[in-house]
This record gives structure tokens, sequence and C-alpha cells, in this order.
């Protein structure tokens, strides 16, 4: 399992999440504490906003301990909105492209998970996909491919909605191929205004997901973290998502929303 972390608020550095903390992104790229699997060294990635609409954007193949560059970039780009993911390799093989987070104009995604029997039913995925967003895709993972559908489904109108419809495509189809669906799934996603996160599994087991808010300004808290899991030992500071629940950030705070995918009929 992947770990990652997100951040919406007043401007911070992104070392304040992926290096300095105790329990840093990086820490947990090789000492993860509430995952399957305990490193996570199959590549990594960094998207930020700045003043353009569409988010910069970092990735690479090594180990997120291994990269001087990563430590470089996080102390000095300070951003409002970032999102940043460290890589166990379920679908795809170690490659940049198979790298989160995925981009997509002014939109941003990163996934925890898995989608059992993801072979059977990839081209079908594939097929629903209109030609710009069918061509958009460069990697080979289930995450990227998911996130294209959930464009494909509307995700600029109605997020938490297109990822719901995404969802249940998915489940839909593995049912019909396979007789079974197992579904587990932990993303953050971003337009560049609001910052999106979703906990949600079909056995109800989804990977673990926190929220908390960081810092203090002139007006309260300046910002809110969502994370897979803490970056320090302040147990009383992070609050868990639960399973089948949206969150959403945006200026005026955090917003806890419901998830339930409507399973179709004869998604294929």
């Amino acid at each position: 399992m992947c770990r990652w972390a997100a951040y919406r608020g007043e401007p911070l550095y992104l070392e304040e999440l992926v290096s300095s903390p105790a329990h840093s992104l990086i820490e947990q790229s090789h000492c993860a504490t509430r995952a399957k699997t305990a490193t996570n060294g199959d590549g990594f990635g960094i998207a930020w906003y700045g003043d353009r609409p569409e988010p910069g954007r970092y990735r690479d193949i090594l180990p997120a301990w291994s990269d001087c560059n990563l430590k470089s970039l996080a102390r000095q780009i300070r951003s409002p909105l970032f999102l940043a993911h460290v890589r166990a390799a379920t679908h795809g093989g170690t490659r940049r492209d198979n790298c989160h987070p995925f981009v997509h104009g002014h939109w941003s995604f990163m996934h925890n998970g898995q989608i059992s029997g993801f072979d059977a039913i990839r081209r079908h995925m594939e097929s629903m996909l209109g030609d710009e967003l069918f061509h958009a895709r460069t990697g080979t993972t289930d995450s990227e491919l998911l996130f294209l559908l959930a464009l494909e489904f509307g995700l600029d109108g109605n997020p938490i909605g297109a990822m719901e419809k995404a969802i249940a495509t998915v489940e839909s189809l593995s049912r019909e191929k396979s007789g079974e669906a197992l579904v587990r799934f932990t993303a953050a996603f971003s337009n560049g205004r609001e910052l999106y996160a979703i906990r949600y599994a079909t056995d109800h087991k989804p990977p673990t997901l926190y929220a908390a808010p960081m810092g203090e300004g002139k007006g309260g808290k300046t910002g809110y973290c969502l994370v897979s899991e803490p970056l320090n030992d302040e147990a009383d500071t992070w609050a868990e998502i639960p399973d089948g629940s949206a969150v959403k950030v945006c200026p005026d705070g955090m917003q806890a929303l419901l998830f339930q995918p409507q399973v179709l009929q004869n998604a294929a």
C-alpha cells in the first residue's frame, strides 16, 4: 500500500509534510506503521499549485528517502495546496509515468488501494474514455485509469459524484466479469481551489485516512492536512475519516460528506 499527504490552506513549505515531521512522508516511505507494507520504495511524486491554474509536478522512480532533489524542492517550494505520494506498486511497473500524483489540466489525483481483477476489466474501462482522455493516459496503473474515468464522468462539474460513478462502474464491471468485486480506495484530488479526499472499500476494509488542522493564524487554523497516517505522535490531533466518507477542504474549512457509489447494471 502507498502512503500520501495533502494540504490546503495558507501557504506553507512542502517540507512541513514531506520531510520535517517526526513521521514525515519520507520517513513513511521506509517505515510506514499503518500499512500492510512498511516500505514504499517504488517511486514518489509531488504536485503543487502556485500562480498558474495547472499544478507543477515532480516525480521519480527512486525511493523518496534517497532523492536529494526532493528534499531540496520541499525546502524551497511554498504552496497553499499540494499533494505528495510515496508508492508501493500493485499494478504497473516501476517507471516515472506510473508514479502519483497524476495530472490532467488543472486536476491532480493520487490513490492508495487496489482494484482486484483489474486486468480483466482494464480494456472495458478504457473503452469508456473519449479520444482526448484515452490518449492522455501515459502509464499502466489502475489509479491513473480510474482518475481519467472520473474526468470522463464529469469531475469538473461534480467531483464527488464523478468519483462515485467511476467506482460504481468498476464494481459493476468486476461483478460482470468475475462474479465479485473488491475495491479498496483512499484518494485525494484537487482542481487547484478545493481539496477532496475519499475513503471507501467494498469489503469495509479501506486503507487508512486521517485529517488534522494545521498552524495558527490571526483567524484561527491556517489549513488542513489529509494523510494516510499521522505525521506525529499527537494522537488527539488526528481524526480518522470513516469508511464510506468524503471530505472537502476549501477556504471556509473542511466539510464531511457521504460517499455512496450506486452500482450500475450492465456497465460494459
